[in-house]
């Protein structure tokens, strides 16, 4: 029997945590992508706490309109930069 859409994704996502560990100096970059929005975090996986997060759906996103690519292309450069401003 086939797996399902969610079965399949935990799978592959089992399959590459356990390769891909975050630390202090090169934390782990995880993204979640919705059908309308995406989420990217930055985690720190020695201590289990996310140091920085962002998202299509923060304030200063949100308002601006355009399609899927231009906000995940936004949501990449507010990541970085607070990413380059926290030091990470």
């Amino acid at each position: 029997m086939a797996l399902s859409k969610i079965q399949r994704r935990q799978r592959i996502k089992s399959r590459i945590r356990k390769v891909v560990r975050g630390t202090a100096e090169q934390p782990r970059l995880a993204v979640f992508r919705s059908n309308n929005e995406i989420y990217v975090q930055i985690i720190d996986d020695t201590k289990g706490t996310t140091l920085l997060a962002a998202s299509s759906r923060d304030k200063e996103l949100s308002a601006v309109s355009g399609t899927k690519i231009e906000k995940a292309a936004m949501v990449g450069k507010a990541i970085a930069k607070k990413a380059l401003k926290q030091g990470s």
